[in-house]
């Protein structure tokens, strides 16, 4: 369901043997290429891929433009402020050599931050309820963060993470913080979250996309992408509308009462009303999506779009595709695809 409201305030070639061809023609081929070469994985973050949804919107009158953030070397969009948290905390000294870095997490965050951390010297503790996947606490733990779990509550629903499960991680994290005199990574307060979508995420679809974008809709959690994004996109063009994407029964920021806390689109609707990040002058509208529409959604971009996505990925492309079919007809959509669909093999989400 859409909530419109008034304000307008939005890819080795030096091992392949191609013996039938010149020396001299291989050798301008390589020239051509100039390989880019990153000193580490962290230069790999960002330029992902945008890709038009040309198949799941063959029935639709308008274009949906998809930005693949699983192709981050985290699988997902939180490498991106992963870098821009460190990288700003150590520029502002508040990040002291060999400090320890600890954040909450619903696992994407906690992964960018283990490969940053690790590449960079500082111990990472990553803090997380057990009502998320358990992909993502392996992964984290292979990428050498230490990983705590946090019991959900006992009303709680396993794979389903509620607005209360996420403060019982909240006091987690703020006790570890205070026993290892660690930098807190907050991802929900940092304006770090918000600069890396800004100075990043927001032109790279800007330029990708020849500037051509109608509507922006973002699944909220902890808003940076959201908002950073949007700041991007309104300065290149005040037209563009931005929509606030958040689950059925629990679309706390279009101001409707909480009634499905337990909702399964894990990284986001916590129903968690005071996101600092998140400006309400650069919401257009708010887009409901439920469980059933964000997996369906996801099934579908793996069938027929080849992009193998998470539950907020799903939600996303839903929230798109209701846009363009209402207020947006013929327009163009941009999207992010927030993360893999590897982070999710042990829920029903491919069942």
């Amino acid at each position: 369901m859409i909530h419109a409201i008034k304000n307008h305030f939005r890819f080795n070639l030096l091992t392949t043997k191609y013996t039938k061809y010149p020396k001299c023609f291989l050798g301008q081929i390589l020239m051509i290429m100039k390989p880019d070469l990153h000193p580490s994985a962290i230069e790999a973050i960002g330029n992902t891929p945008l890709v038009d949804l040309a198949r799941i919107t063959r029935n639709v009158d308008g274009r949906i433009l998809a930005k693949l953030e699983y192709f981050n070397p985290g699988f997902s969009k939180k490498d991106r402020i992963a870098r821009q948290i460190i990288a700003d905390a150590e520029a502002s000294g508040e990040l002291a050599a060999g400090q320890t870095v600890v954040e909450l997490t619903s696992g994407n965050t906690g992964t960018g931050l283990a490969i940053v951390c690790g590449i960079t010297g500082y111990p990472f503790v990553a803090v997380m309820s057990k009502g998320n996947s358990i992909e993502r606490a392996r992964m984290m733990s292979a990428l050498g963060a230490e990983v705590v779990l946090v019991d959900q509550l006992p009303d709680s629903v396993p794979g389903q993470v509620s607005g209360g499960d996420l403060e019982l991680v909240e006091r987690e994290t703020q006790r570890i913080v205070k026993e290892r005199d660690a930098f807190r990574a907050d991802q929900f307060l940092l304006e770090s979250n918000f600069r890396a979508h800004y100075l990043n995420t927001g032109p790279e679809i800007i330029r990708q996309s020849g500037g051509h974008i109608d509507v922006f809709c973002d699944f909220v959690g902890t808003g940076g992408s959201f908002a950073g994004c949007t700041a991007a996109f309104k300065e290149h063009n005040p037209s563009v509308e931005c929509f606030v994407v958040e689950p059925a029964g629990a679309a706390i920021l279009a101001g409707m009462p909480v009634t499905y806390p337990n909702h399964r689109i894990q990284g986001g609707g916590y129903a968690m009303l005071n996101l600092p990040l998140l400006n309400p002058a650069q919401v257009d509208g708010y887009v409901t999506v439920s469980d059933r529409q964000a997996i369906e959604m996801a099934r579908k971009l793996a069938r027929e779009e080849g992009i193998f996505a998470g539950f907020s990925s799903g939600a996303n492309v839903a929230a798109a595709i209701e846009l363009l079919e209402t207020n947006f007809e013929g327009q163009t959509a941009a999207v992010l695809i927030c993360d893999s669909g590897l982070k999710y093999l042990s829920t029903d989400l491919w069942d």
